[in-house]
């Protein structure tokens, strides 16, 4: 059954990888979304060696999220180099390299499973990166972009087809963690009493 629906998965997968980076982008040219640089730095590259790991592990139509990912987020990071925040302090650039040892230890490592952990250790440190920004400034991040990233992320998972570990960990990873970074950002919101009409308002004034 989940074989006969890949393909449809795999299909609205990349759709939603289209979808959930529209706002973010109109947000980014808004001036009220101020993404990360290190954080999209490392996704950009990260993506595309997620793409090519799971191409070589045998992948077919998981590899359409995979594939949008990559182009999205390297044009994410291009915008983020003038209208972004972040990734020139000292601590930004040693997690920057843990990141890259991480991406380092896919070239070396033959072993999928493994190979994938390591993605997976360097993913989780550029989310680690855009925590304190999301923690004290909820609102300079799009909630839709990463809620939808969530349901891209399972959709993939769907399109996998089959019960390979070395294929799903992946992106029922990236499921959860754009989840707990949606949460996060709507927690915050709450806290500080940040309502999209404010959002929107610093929309106008940018």
């Amino acid at each position: 059954m989940l074989i006969t629906l890949a393909p449809v998965f795999g299909v609205l997968a990349g759709v939603v990888g289209v979808v959930d980076t529209v706002p973010y982008v109109r947000d980014i040219v808004r001036g009220t979304t101020r993404p990360h640089r290190g954080t999209w730095f490392i996704w950009g590259m990260l993506a595309i060696v997620v793409c090519v790991s799971q191409r070589a592990d045998g992948a077919s139509w998981s590899l359409v999220m995979a594939g949008t990912q990559a182009v999205l987020t390297s044009l994410i990071f291009v915008l983020a180099i003038r209208r972004g925040a972040g990734g020139l302090s000292a601590t930004d650039g040693m997690l920057i390299a843990i990141a890259a040892g991480g991406m380092a230890a896919w070239v070396v490592v033959d072993e999928p499973i493994i190979a994938t952990a390591c993605v997976i250790a360097a993913d989780l440190i550029a989310a680690a990166m855009m925590v304190p920004k999301v923690y004290r400034d909820p609102g300079s991040e799009t909630l839709m972009t990463f809620a939808l990233a969530g349901v891209g992320g399972a959709l993939a998972a769907g399109a996998v087809g089959a019960t390979d570990a070395s294929l799903l960990c992946y992106p029922i990873y990236y499921c959860l963690v754009n989840c707990a970074i949606a949460l996060l950002i709507h927690h915050r919101r709450v806290a500080l009493g940040v309502s999209p009409a404010l959002v929107g308002r610093r929309a106008v004034r940018a």
